[in-house]
C-alpha cells in the first residue's frame, strides 16, 4: 500500500479553491462513468500531493441529484489519491449545532433515490461493509484542523443525505430528527459509499450554514445559507490548510485500503469481462 499520502478534497458549497498549493495544474480525467464534476486540480501543499475536486463545479453548476458521483471518485482514484477529505454545507438538525460551527461526520443515514450509488453491478457482485462508514484516522485529523483554526467543532455526527433540491419540509425536518440525524445535507451520498467501494478511506466535515426547517418560524433560503457559507469558507480553507500541515511524514496502512478483499461474491469463472474493464481505478488492484 501507499505510503506517501495523496490527498483528495472534495470542495462543497463554499469551497472552490485550497489555499498554498503549488505546482497547480488543472487536468481532465477521463473515467469509464462519465465525465466529473470538472477538471481536477493537481498540485502539491509543501510535501504532500493534493488533487482537488470542486463537487459542484467551478461556478456551481451541478445539482446535487445531477452529480456524477462515480465519475467524481473513480477520477480522484485515477488522479492517485490515498485517502479524501469532503467538505459539505448542512443544515442542522440540532439547537447545539448553530450556523457557523462545523461538525465532523460519523454515520448516514441515505433517503437519495435517483443516484447511481455503486460502482458493482451483475457480473462482478461485490457488497462492502459500511457499518463504520468514514475513517477514523482522518476523522479525528479533521476535528483537530478545524480547532487549530479556531472554529467551533462538534464530532460523531449523523448525516441526513436527502435527495433535494428543495429543502425538506417541516414534518421531514422533524422526522428526521426524531430518526436522530444531527445534519442534513444533499451531497454526501453516494458519494461516501462509492469511496468506500474504491478502498478510499473517507472523512467529511459539514459547514452548518442554517438551522433546518424543524424550529417553528424557521424556514430555509438561499440567501441566508450563502451568507453564512461566504463566512465558512474562510475558515474551511483554514481547516484543509492545518489537516495537510499535520499529516505523519509516512502514510501507515488503513483498512479501508483493502476493503475489497472480503467483500466480491462472483465466482471468478462468472466475472464480466466488460463489467471489469470499468473497474480497472476503483478495485485494479484485485486483478493484479
Amino acid at each position: 500500500m501507499a505510503s506517501e499520502w495523496c490527498i483528495g478534497i472534495i470542495g462543497g458549497s463554499g469551497l472552490y479553491t485550497i489555499d498554498g498549493i503549488e505546482d497547480a495544474q488543472w487536468i481532465a480525467i477521463d473515467t469509464p462513468w462519465g465525465d466529473p464534476s470538472d477538471e481536477i486540480l493537481c498540485g502539491r501543499v509543501g510535501e504532500v500531493k493534493v488533487r482537488f475536486l470542486p463537487r459542484h463545479g467551478r461556478g456551481h453548476p451541478i445539482t446535487p441529484t445531477e452529480l456524477n458521483s462515480r465519475a467524481n471518485i473513480d477520477a480522484l482514484k485515477r488522479a492517485g489519491c490515498t485517502d479524501i477529505l469532503a467538505i459539505s454545507a448542512v443544515g442542522s438538525l440540532r439547537e447545539e449545532l448553530e450556523p457557523g460551527r462545523f461538525a465532523v461526520v460519523e454515520q448516514f443515514i441515505d433517503r437519495t433515490v435517483h443516484r447511481p450509488s455503486t460502482f458493482y453491478t451483475s457480473g462482478f457482485v461485490t457488497h462492502v461493509s459500511m457499518a463504520d462508514p468514514v475513517c477514523p484516522r482522518l476523522s479525528e485529523m479533521a476535528a483537530k484542523a478545524v480547532s487549530k483554526a479556531k472554529g467551533k467543532v462538534a464530532v460523531g455526527a449523523t448525516y441526513l443525505a436527502m435527495e433535494g433540491p428543495q429543502f425538506s419540509t417541516r414534518a421531514e425536518s422533524r422526522m428526521y430528527r426524531a430518526w436522530g440525524a444531527d445534519v442534513i445535507g444533499m451531497t454526501a451520498m453516494p458519494e461516501a459509499k462509492l469511496a468506500r467501494e474504491a478502498e478510499l478511506p473517507y472523512a467529511l466535515i459539514g459547514m452548518v450554514t442554517d438551522y433546518d426547517c424543524w424550529r417553528e418560524g424557521d424556514s430555509v433560503d438561499v440567501a441566508q445559507v450563502i451568507e453564512q457559507m461566504q463566512i465558512n469558507g474562510a475558515l474551511a480553507r483554514s481547516a484543509v490548510a492545518n489537516f495537510i500541515a499535520a499529516l505523519p511524514k509516512k502514510r501507515e496502512p488503513s483498512p479501508i485500503d483493502t476493503a475489497l478483499d472480503d467483500a466480491v461474491i462472483t465466482a471468478p469463472d462468472e466475472h464480466d469481462p466488460a463489467v471489469m474493464a470499468r473497474l480497472d481505478a476503483v478495485a485494479g488492484r484485485l486483478f493484479g
